[in-house]
Order: C-alpha cells, then structure tokens, then sequence
C-alpha cells in the first residue's frame, strides 16, 4: 500500500500530486478537493489498457473520502481500471479573466488531479448505497420515490471507489494581472462570470405525476 505525507494547504500528499506551475494556486487538504469533486458533474478518468492510452469522461460523485464511478460489468475501462493505476481529473470553470493584454487574459477555476487505483465495491448494501448517494444527487430525494433496484440490476452494475489520498487541488480567482504599463491602455478589463444552472424540466407525455420543480441538482 502506498503511503501519503499529511497533506497541508502547502504540502502535497506525493510528489505526483506537487503542483509545479504556479504552486501556490495548489491546495492539497481533503476539504478543498471534496468541495471541487462535488461540484463536478463530470471527471476524465485516464489509463493503459492494451498498449494504449485512454482518457474517458464519466459521470462521478464522492461519499466521505473517495470518490465514486460506476458502469457496466462488461466495461473494459472499469475492468483496466481494477487492474491498474489511473489518474482522474476534474475542472469547474468559474469566469473569463479579459485583461488588457492577450497576453495575461485567463480563466478563474477549480480543478482537482487524483492518482491511485480504484477498487470494486462488492458489498451489495454497499453497491446500493452508493448508487443512492449517484442518484440523489442528480435530483435529491429521487431513490426513495424510485421503483426498487432489482437483484438483476444491481448484479449488472459495477461500482468503483478512489481514495482521495493522493490528490490535488488547484484554483484560480479574482481580476486580470495586468503589467504596470498596461493600466491606462483604453480596452475594457475584468472577469465575466461562468454558472452553471438547470433549466426547467420537460415533462414526458406518459408521466403519471407533476412537473417537479426546478432546479435539479446541487449547486456550483
């Protein structure tokens, strides 16, 4: 088993996860890479399989301090991911930084880099737990108003948890860093805002109950 140094907001638990651009955008305490994970909707996972290279998007969500996929039994990623060390990455975009050079305009983020293997969750109350915690963020509240998991279902789901051990964090936020002499150059500067939101549901002509109300899912 690997072992970790006590991450800090300053020390990275490896030296895989040491930030080395801009270091102190880095943030390695769990906390600040639990929040990032929640707020995504979205990871790349990346890994070998076969003598090749993939990088595949897939849905994830996290429960206590790991975070979660989950796929097909057949699935040949989720079957190269048991077998080997991937590595996850996840970006929330939060505004456009325009400054008054092409040079220095960027982008205000949050972003999360974990490395490690990921490992089946048997447990069938596990499995099911998990996939609770998946639905209900999507809308929560949903699993306890859904009709029940079936035993066939459940058999043909896989589930994979990563630790978040060895991980990192990297941010950005505020204003355009402009050059000194650049200050007075007639152009406007500043950062335009990127949100995410819900629109309204659309309802399927055969629905037994209401439109629910919007939005759905948690926030970012």
């Amino acid at each position: 088993m690997r072992a970790f140094a006590m991450a800090t907001p300053h020390s990275a638990p490896s030296e895989r996860t040491r930030v080395r651009r801009l270091p102190d955008r880095a943030d390695y305490e769990i906390a600040q890479v639990a929040a990032i994970v929640d707020a995504a909707w979205v990871a790349h996972v990346a890994f070998s399989s076969e003598g090749s290279v993939h990088s595949i998007p897939t849905a994830v969500w996290r429960e206590g301090e790991h975070l979660y996929i989950h796929g097909a039994k057949a699935s040949r990623m989720l079957k190269a991911l048991e077998a080997g060390e991937c590595s996850v990455s996840i970006a929330v975009l939060d505004g456009l930084v325009l400054a008054r050079s092409a040079f220095h305009h960027s982008m205000n983020f949050r972003s999360v880099v974990i490395y490690g293997r990921f490992d089946k969750v048997e447990d069938e109350a596990a499995k099911s737990r998990a996939l609770q915690v998946f639905t209900d963020k999507l809308a929560p509240g949903r699993w306890d108003t859904l009709r029940p998991v079936t035993a066939k279902e459940l058999n043909a789901t896989t589930v994979l948890r990563l630790s978040l051990a060895e991980a990192s964090a990297k941010l950005r936020s505020g204003g355009p860093k402009d050059d000194e002499e650049d200050m007075g150059w007639p152009v406007w500067a500043g950062v335009v805002p990127v949100v995410q939101t819900f629109g309204a549901p659309q309802t399927e002509p055969d629905s037994v109950v209401p439109t629910p109300p919007a939005p759905f899912g948690p926030g970012v």
